[in-house]
């Protein structure tokens, strides 16, 4: 029987999952289909729980529902109880596991990928909603000279602080309050980019060589990435490595074969062009 896999959210047209994980079967052969499933504002606990009575087997979780994942499940991977947000869940008779992937995606890409090193490098996190949180706990792994997050509402991105200081050096506060600081990385975790939007931030927020990275993806460059080529910025990088590295992720978790990323990126990324 063909096993059912699936990505959750509110908007969801736009997304590549389908596309990328329809593409990992392939490679490895493993027997699934996969769609793309839009839920209600308000339904989404009724919504996945209505695919996994119908024989699914797991689910990514995109914006805006990665923290009503996380109280969903009824297991959590430890980077996930850490994150307090799920982007991955696998479904194994009555128990509902919880992951986050993510992170792993991101340093993979910001490392392997774009061959950029983030150990020693000062950083700057974007946000404070669910996609930050799962990427906090792996860029502090990586052990950056600093990790700044930025937060329209300071008080989210202070309660994120205090929350993973133990793991890592980290400051927090507004995006003004960063006002006269150099970043060698920015990575844009808030969802402005969808509705083509641009948190305010101060100018020459970047260094030298500094990479711009945007966690979401579009065919166009995001307003976020047009802003840091105007800044002159060295290094522009969108989602879409992140996204697939993620996937590879959570394909993992679910099939235990880990797929090869490099082939769809650069198809992903031609297409875009």
């Amino acid at each position: 029987m063909t096993d059912r896999y699936a990505v959750v959210g509110n908007p969801i047209a736009h997304s590549k999952s389908p596309l990328i994980h329809t593409t990992f079967a392939r490679q490895t052969q493993q027997d699934l289909r996969y769609e793309a499933i839009l839920a209600p504002l308000d339904s989404f606990i009724s919504t996945v729980e209505a695919f996994r009575q119908q024989d699914g087997k797991g689910m990514n979780v995109t914006v805006p529902f990665k923290l009503e994942a996380c109280r969903f499940a009824t297991e959590l991977t430890e980077r996930a109880s850490i994150a307090q947000a799920v982007n991955t869940l696998k479904f194994e008779s009555d128990t509902i596991l919880g992951d986050n992937t993510d992170g792993a995606g991101l340093v993979r890409d910001i490392t392997a990928n774009l061959s950029i090193p983030i150990a020693g490098k000062r950083a700057l996190l974007m946000g404070a909603g669910g996609a930050a949180r799962g990427v906090i706990l792996p860029l502090l792994q990586q052990q950056p000279a600093t990790l700044a997050i930025a937060n329209r509402t300071p008080q989210k991105a202070l309660d994120l602080q205090r929350q993973f200081s133990a793991y890592g050096r980290i400051s927090a506060g507004s995006y003004m309050d960063f006002a006269g600081t150099h970043f060698d990385i920015v990575i844009n975790a808030t969802a402005a980019s969808l509705n083509d939007g641009l948190p305010e931030l101060p100018d020459g927020i970047f260094a030298a060589g500094a990479l711009a990275y945007d966690m979401m993806y579009s065919k166009e460059p995001t307003r976020f990435l047009k802003y840091a080529a105007r800044q002159n910025v060295q290094y522009l990088a969108d989602g879409i490595g992140m996204l697939v590295e993620q996937a590879a992720e959570s394909f993992h978790l679910w099939r235990g074969i880990r797929p090869d990323t490099a082939t769809i990126i650069a198809q992903l990324k031609n297409s875009s062009n």
